[in-house]
């Protein structure tokens, strides 16, 4: 009889420490995962640029006088030919009235010349003038005709100092402000700066970019005719610009004091918005990138080594895969290189997962992280544990891990919080 009581306490025992056994392992920790494929984006840097005139014109003083006074108003836009400008022209209208003399008094002296070298011309066959006599009637014709024609430039010259008084725009834009007062001298010895016309539609925008950042890019396989050389303006604000800037000049010297290689856009600027000297954020668009990977940047990790991506595999076993990151865009990592198309990289729930563990998971969409932040909100309450990311941890089972002891081992069922 002790016997069979001792083989009925000793079988109680085992099947209690069975069922201990059975509620000390907990369920496989559920996680989010999100499904990769393989896609093509934009290849976008971003820079800073700074705005200059499409065309900038010196407006100077080309003949010497008084500046009488000003046409224009400053800071206003002006068209190609408006005047700007009007200088006391007393000086170069006497200037055109004595070069008109002269050449009146050439005229005059080349048809009394003319007139001597025809008559010698007829006289020349009936030997009633000399060959010599001959000869300086027609050089004396020349000479006046030469002297004509030089009192006639003098003229033309004369003329154009006096349109000269009459400062004009010599390109549309945006006039800028007076530079000399009305009463100066200008013109006497060199051309007085007067103003300055800026045509500010469309503008440049000039920035440069790294030798070495610009050959990588140049050796990238990028799909250059899909958007390539498009630039997107983001101003001061954070607002973006309505009207693209398109690509249109790049060097192939570099700076020896910088190191870099200056490039340069054109954007339209039909509403004036843009101004020229304001420094602006520029997305340049190089090209298309094919066969890259975008995961979002929470699934990232790195250690000292390398960046790596722990994914669910085969048995939904944890799996990490080292990964090369080619760099952040729109929240999420672009990887090049360490995926393959199928891929179910953990997105939450990564600290819950280890290598070599069985993870329980499901799908992950980009509204689970949006709505993480509200439902997190605060610091998290005493005794709460906080994720890695530093939101308090939930106890919905998608999210929660099972505590651990000291050891790091799972404690039984009967010790676990609901």
């Amino acid at each position: 009889m002790r016997r069979l009581l001792s083989i009925a306490v000793l079988a109680a025992a085992l099947s209690a420490c069975g069922q201990q056994e059975e509620q000390a392992a907990p369920p496989p920790p559920e996680v989010g995962v999100l499904t990769v494929q393989p896609t093509s984006i934009a290849l976008e840097q971003e820079l800073v640029g700074r705005l200059a005139p499409y065309r900038s014109a010196d407006v100077r003083a080309r003949v010497p006088g008084v500046l009488e006074r000003r046409v224009y108003q400053e800071g206003s836009d002006v068209k190609e030919g408006d005047v700007l400008f009007r200088i006391d022209p007393a000086q170069l209208q006497a200037a055109l009235g004595t070069a008109q003399g002269a050449q009146a008094q050439a005229q005059a002296n080349y048809a009394n010349s003319k007139t001597a070298a025809d008559r010698a011309r007829q006289l020349a066959p009936t030997s009633f003038i000399s060959k010599s006599d001959l000869d300086n009637a027609i050089a004396a014709e020349r000479s006046a005709e030469a002297a004509l024609q030089a009192a006639r430039a003098s003229t033309q010259t004369a003329q154009i100092n006096l349109g000269y008084a009459t400062v004009r725009a010599p390109i549309s834009g945006r006039a800028g402000k007076q530079q000399v007062t009305e009463g100066a001298l200008v013109g006497q010895g060199d051309s007085t700066l007067l103003t300055t016309v800026d045509q500010i539609d469309p503008l440049y925008i000039n920035f440069s970019i790294s030798a070495a950042e610009f050959n990588r890019i140049r050796a990238m396989p990028l799909d250059r005719e899909a958007g390539g050389g498009q630039v997107e303006i983001v101003l001061a604000d954070g607002s973006v610009h309505d009207q693209m800037a398109t690509l249109d000049f790049s060097g192939d010297v570099v700076d020896p004091a910088s190191g870099a290689i200056q490039l340069r856009a054109t954007v339209p600027n039909p509403d004036r918005r843009l101004l020229p000297g304001v420094y602006v954020t520029l997305r340049a668009n190089m090209g298309q990138q094919s066969g890259v990977f975008l995961v979002p940047q929470a699934a990232v990790l790195r250690d000292a080594n390398t960046a790596y991506v722990l994914v669910a595999g085969e048995g939904d076993k944890v799996v990490r895969k080292s990964v090369r990151t080619d760099r952040a865009q729109d929240g999420q990592w672009v990887i090049t290189e360490g995926l393959t198309a199928g891929d179910r990289v953990i997105v939450s729930g990564v600290p819950k997962a280890r290598p070599d563990a069985v993870v329980a998971p499901k799908p992950w969409t980009p509204e689970q992280a949006q709505a993480a932040p509200a439902a997190g909100a605060g610091a998290p309450p005493a005794g709460q544990p906080a994720d890695a990311a530093g939101a308090p941890a939930t106890t919905d089972d998608a999210t929660a891990a099972p505590p651990q002891d000291a050891a790091g081992q799972a404690p039984a069922a009967n010790d676990t919080q609901d």
